[in-house]
């Protein structure tokens, strides 16, 4: 029976490839270009900007110890419009393709790489260490690779590997892969991030939190950031959790997604509308510890078929110069309110008048009236009486109109 190459040892060819037009084989990172302050002086050597991305690797099969960065050992991402470039000691596949001097030279070629290789099936890193540059690993950690050639799954639980995985990168054992389920496409990040492009998944294993609305093949696309801390082992997958994990975005179809809000007081409704975390329609849910909504150069523009609801806590406020409310009723204080509120300009222009000949009337009644023999009329009386009455039964007439038509409280 042949023998089955497994683990690290397979990525290894049995039959050596040249690094010529069409060849492919895998190599260690040894460093990826990231910035121009690291190492400018090989950032700049290899063409500056035009270089971000690349690395300097090393063969699996033919390790070089040497230190010293050349040409021969430097590859450019293969794809443009993505960017996945791979940590110090990942496992990456090297091709030789045409580079830019093809229309001098049709056989001239770089080097171009792929992805790192999957090799701990990680989303949070896949290096390995160099047997090269490594060989005084410590116990501990040389027991967490013994099993690698033989395929097996990467279990580290003495907290880190001690891999050199570059400058900045630290290594968080416990960030989990995102739990796959039949028909999906996902992108996931090192640190937790993914979007997930799935559907309904009927009697779902693992159970999930989207699939007790509608059909097999509905579709829910789930944004995330960061994952929800669980009792399970670093290497079991996770499945999303609205409510635990840090800022989420879902968009779905028909699913009810249990979401639990902070503030879902509904009293100013005559008929309520369904709770968040029974409604099973289309909808867009945001959902992390703080919103914010801003425009640059524009406005934010609310439009709803139904209502817009303002729910909260502690209180709604509204810092703005100015604010403008069109609309045929507004109730204050209640939904019940039925008290008008006065027009308080106009009352008051007409208040005036009256209070102002309510003095002149008074002023001129502390005169006496007349003489007690012959009788003498007051001619300071009539005129002012007159225009009291007058102003008096015109604020009367209209007292309705003092009342605001829109504006009600209670």
């Amino acid at each position: 029976m042949p023998k089955v190459v497994q683990g690290l040892n397979s990525l290894t060819p049995t039959t050596s490839t040249s690094s010529g037009s069409g060849g492919i084989f895998p190599a260690r990172v040894r460093f990826t270009l990231l910035n121009d302050t690291t190492d400018p002086k090989t950032f700049k050597k290899y063409g500056g900007w035009s270089s971000l991305g690349g690395i300097f690797f090393s063969r699996i099969n033919t390790p070089n110890p040497s230190k010293d960065f050349t040409t021969d050992s430097f590859a450019k991402p293969l794809f443009p419009h993505e960017k996945n470039y791979p940590l110090k000691n990942e496992i990456v596949y090297i091709f030789s393709l045409p580079d830019s001097n093809i229309q001098s030279d049709v056989n001239d070629v770089s080097n171009y790489y792929i992805h790192p290789a999957n090799i701990w099936n990680s989303t949070h890193h896949n290096a390995i260490p160099d047997p090269i540059r490594n060989n005084n690993l410590p116990p501990s950690q040389q027991q967490d690779y013994t099993e690698t050639q033989a395929g097996a799954v990467r279990r580290v639980t003495d907290g880190g590997t001690e891999i050199d995985l570059g400058d900045t990168f630290t290594e968080k054992l416990q960030i989990k892969s995102l739990q796959p389920y039949e028909g999906d496409i996902s992108f996931e990040g090192r640190w937790g991030q993914s979007i997930r492009f799935g559907s309904t998944i009927n009697n779902s294993s693992p159970k999930n939190t989207w699939s007790k609305t509608g059909d097999n093949g509905d579709p829910i696309t789930i944004i995330k950031n960061s994952q929800h801390q669980d009792d399970t082992d670093p290497w079991v997958p996770q499945v999303e959790d609205i409510n635990l994990d840090k800022s989420s975005a879902y968009l779905t179809s028909t699913k009810l997604i249990p979401i639990k809000v902070s503030s879902k007081s509904y009293d100013s409704y005559d008929t309520k509308p369904v709770a968040p975390d029974k409604f099973s329609g289309e909808q867009i849910i945001l959902n992390s510890g703080r919103i914010l909504f801003n425009t640059k150069s524009d406005s934010i523009l609310l439009s709803s078929n139904d209502t817009i609801n303002l729910n909260s806590v502690n209180s709604v406020t509204i810092d703005s110069p100015k604010s403008v409310f069109q609309s045929k009723e507004v109730l204050l204080g209640d939904k019940n309110a039925n008290e008008s509120v006065i027009l308080g300009d106009k009352f008051l222009e007409d208040m005036q008048k009256l209070l102002t000949q309510l003095i002149a009337l008074g002023t001129a009644l502390q005169t006496p009236i007349g003489t007690p023999v012959p009788f003498t009329p007051n001619a300071s009386i009539p005129v002012p009486a007159v225009n009291i009455t007058q102003t008096a039964t015109e604020m009367l007439n209209k007292i309705q109109t003092y009342k605001s038509k829109v504006s009600k409280t209670k």
